[in-house]
């Protein structure tokens, strides 16, 4: 375990654990499992009245607000199932959690999740969610790069390629924060916060 504090003011921030995100096959462990994981991180960071981030992705119908760029492996033009976008029915309901729904890979670009982290005086982020080497990674760059102390819950975030979630965990993560399980940021929960 590399993980060593949680600041007095840390949110868990929730990376696109919506229907049609969850329902794909991921490794190296089931969208469920990373769900189920979260959902116990959700709930000690709402019993200790911390903030619960929940970001999901969408595109417009006609892709309009879908990143532009020309990339090799294309993602725009392909249709999406009604209600693909809505985060999963075991992390929703709670009236306290901020939603954010972003069009990029980062959380943080083209919303306004800085905005509504530093409104509530956050200084460190603890992410969980699919794409580990995607949209987790990229938000994790970002929170970085906008100065928050990022704690990555490894065991509560899939990848479809298990060789990118390999490198993301053990290559990158470490660059850009630290790293522990959800059993551990629990326990670093209770213990901070008596």
């Amino acid at each position: 375990m590399s993980l060593s504090t949680l600041d007095p003011r840390t949110a868990l921030v929730a990376i696109d654990l919506q229907n049609g995100i969850v329902a794909m096959p991921t490794q190296p462990r089931p969208g469920p499992e990373v769900v189920s994981r979260t959902a116990e991180l959700a709930d000690a960071f709402r019993s200790h009245g911390l903030p619960v981030v929940l970001v999901r992705v969408s595109f417009a119908a006609d892709g309009a607000d879908a990143v532009p760029g020309r990339t090799e492996r294309q993602a725009r033009g392909l249709a999406f199932p009604k209600g693909w976008d809505v985060v999963v029915d075991e992390l929703s309901g709670h009236p306290g959690d901020i939603r954010v729904t972003k069009h990029n890979w980062s959380a943080f670009h083209g919303t306004d999740l800085d905005v509504q982290l530093r409104r509530r005086g956050i200084t460190q982020i603890v992410l969980t969610g699919i794409a580990t080497s995607i949209g987790v990674e990229s938000t994790a760059r970002d929170a970085y790069a906008h100065g928050y102390h990022v704690t990555l819950a490894t065991d509560a975030m899939a990848d479809a390629d298990r060789e990118a979630h390999t490198n993301s965990v053990e290559r990158i993560f470490p660059r850009l924060g630290e790293t522990g399980t959800t059993a551990e940021i629990v326990e670093l929960l209770a213990k901070t916060r008596g």
